[in-house]
Order: C-alpha cells, then sequence, then structure tokens
C-alpha cells in the first residue's frame, strides 16, 4: 500500500486517539482503531510478526523485511500511542479524580456513536449475529460490575498485567486501563510513568508484546473464519461498556487502599435527574453530543479516505 507522509501522519494522530483513549479506565483505544478504519490492518500487521521475518531479513535485505513487517504503518501508530498514552495518563488521573462527570460524559457520547459505526458493518443480520451481540453485551457488562482490586506492588506482577490488559486494549469495547485498575495494577503502572521506574515499565512492556502477538493471532482467524459473528460480539463488547462510562453513578460501598484512603469498591448507575438543578448535567449531555459528532467526523473522515 503505497502512503505518502501525510497519511502516516494521520496514522499517527489515530494512534494518539489510541493511546488518550486506552489511558482512561473504561474507553478502549481498540474502538478507535475500529472507526477510524485501521483495525484489520493492525491486527494483520501484528499477527504477521513471526520468525519469518528473521529468513527475510537474512535473505533478502532490510528493506524486504521492513516491507513484510509493515513498519512504516506500525511505527507511525505506535509514535502516537506511546506519547499519546504517556502524557493524557496523567491528565487522565486528574478528570477522573476532580471532573468525573464531564470526563465520562464526552467517552459515553463516544462509545453511543461507535455502536453504530461498528454494528453496521455486520452484512448478514440473523439469529446467530443477534445472540453474539447479546453474549458480548452481557460479557461486557459483567466485566464493569467486578469490584477493582488492591494495589498490587511487585514489579514482576505488571508483566502478567500487560499480558492481560492488552489483549482487551485491542479488542472495542473492552478497557484495557479498566482490565489493569481490576487486577490492582492500574495505580502502580501509572506511578512508574510519573517516576520513569525503567524495571517495571519494561516488564509491562514485556508483558504486553507476549499478549500482543499471541491475541492476534486468534483475532486475525476469527475474522477470517467468522467475520460477522466476530463484529457482532465487539458490538456487543462496546454496548456492555456503556455501564462503565455512563457519568453518574452512586457509591454502594467504599474501600481503604494501601495508603489509607477510601476510595469506591461498588458503583451502581444512576439517573442524572438525582443531580437536578446541577449546571454540570446540562454541560455534561453537551460533552456527550460533542463525543458523539467526533465519532461522526471520523467515520466520515475514514469514508472519504
Amino acid at each position: 500500500m503505497q502512503r505518502r507522509l501525510l497519511d502516516y501522519l494521520i496514522i499517527s494522530l489515530k494512534g494518539l486517539a489510541m493511546g488518550a483513549a486506552d489511558a482512561v479506565p473504561g474507553v478502549s483505544g481498540g474502538t478507535i482503531a475500529f472507526i477510524s478504519g485501521i483495525y484489520e490492518e493492525l491486527i494483520n500487521t501484528i499477527s504477521g510478526v513471526n520468525f519469518s521475518l528473521i529468513t527475510t531479513l537474512k535473505k533478502q535485505g532490510f528493506s524486504a523485511f521492513w516491507k513484510q513487517l509493515n513498519g512504516n504503518f506500525i511505527t507511525a501508530l505506535l509514535i502516537g500511542i506511546v506519547i499519546s498514552f504517556v502524557s493524557f495518563m496523567k491528565l487522565a488521573k486528574y478528570l477522573i479524580e476532580y471532573h468525573p462527570i464531564l470526563i465520562w460524559s464526552f467517552f459515553f457520547g463516544l462509545i453511543v456513536a461507535s455502536i453504530y459505526f461498528v454494528g453496521k458493518q455486520i452484512t448478514n443480520w440473523n439469529i446467530a449475529t443477534i445472540v453474539a451481540v447479546i453474549v458480548g453485551t452481557l460479557i461486557a457488562y459483567y466485566i464493569t460490575t467486578i469490584p477493582a482490586s488492591d494495589v498490587n506492588d511487585s514489579p514482576y506482577f505488571l508483566f502478567f498485567a500487560g499480558a492481560i490488559a492488552i489483549c482487551a486494549m485491542i479488542l472495542p469495547g473492552i478497557s484495557g486501563s479498566f482490565i489493569l485498575v481490576i487486577l490492582g495494577a492500574y495505580k502502580t503502572l501509572s506511578d512508574a510513568i510519573d517516576v520513569m521506574d525503567i524495571k517495571k515499565l519494561a516488564l509491562f512492556v514485556g508483558g504486553a508484546i507476549v499478549g500482543l502477538l499471541s491475541f492476534s493471532h486468534v483475532l486475525k482467524w476469527l475474522f477470517k473464519t467468522f467475520h460477522n459473528l466476530t463484529l457482532a460480539i465487539l458490538t456487543g463488547f462496546i454496548l456492555g461498556s456503556l455501564n462503565k462510562v455512563w457519568p453518574w453513578k452512586k457509591v454502594l460501598s467504599w474501600r481503604t487502599n494501601s495508603k489509607g484512603e477510601e476510595v469506591p469498591l461498588l458503583e451502581q448507575s444512576i439517573s442524572p435527574l438525582s443531580f437536578d438543578g446541577d449546571p454540570k448535567v446540562v454541560f455534561a449531555v453537551g460533552l456527550m453530543i460533542v463525543g458523539f459528532l467526533t465519532i461522526i467526523l471520523l467515520e466520515k473522515i475514514g469514508t472519504k479516505k
């Protein structure tokens, strides 16, 4: 595929959006990749990383190796993802702590629009695809109800957490960051990024690479063999994840973290009418609309391209 420099810049911008989404517990970078039109190329590129690349490098040289790797694409995307994830994770922590309703409102609108654009790619609706949507919805909804674990400070646990979370990060609707929260590794990773703890970051990245290379082959096979069913399950994943990003929550129980601070353990989605009179409700609805229109715009740009 022949691409210009501008095309790679756009891919990096999509990577920035993916990284920002993955930094927020409840939002999936895979959803951004899907609606921006690079999802299947991303999965095919990752699954193409194998020992045959070494053979190509030895026999045909670096140029053939780089072309087989789809190196320009993956490099441009990774630059955007890494820059955005590292920088936005700090911002996300601040927004979730001090302005949770506003940030969740924007992402709620974004995800609602994503459901339509992913679902419309299903070319054959039948009983099987409908059941797949329902199953995917129930699985994702259940994941959003799992209480967060206490912080696990073991650096070697980050390897395991990275392998699990990266699989979720490339699945539309399943948030890799939320999986890290459930595992109790989100704060450990964010602290490691803050202080640039190379050992912990290397272990996380190592686990992510192992998980990514393994899981991408499964996804590639699913798309090739059960394309409509796979899309249906992914649509359900996105639909079920709405429970996590619903802006208005009521805390049902609390837990004490490793610092002795009280943090929410179980939350329940409630009506915004409970916040009647709060000017943030109107602002939050406005941000939902902005998020929704952002996806509409991205999809139109992708269609034109």
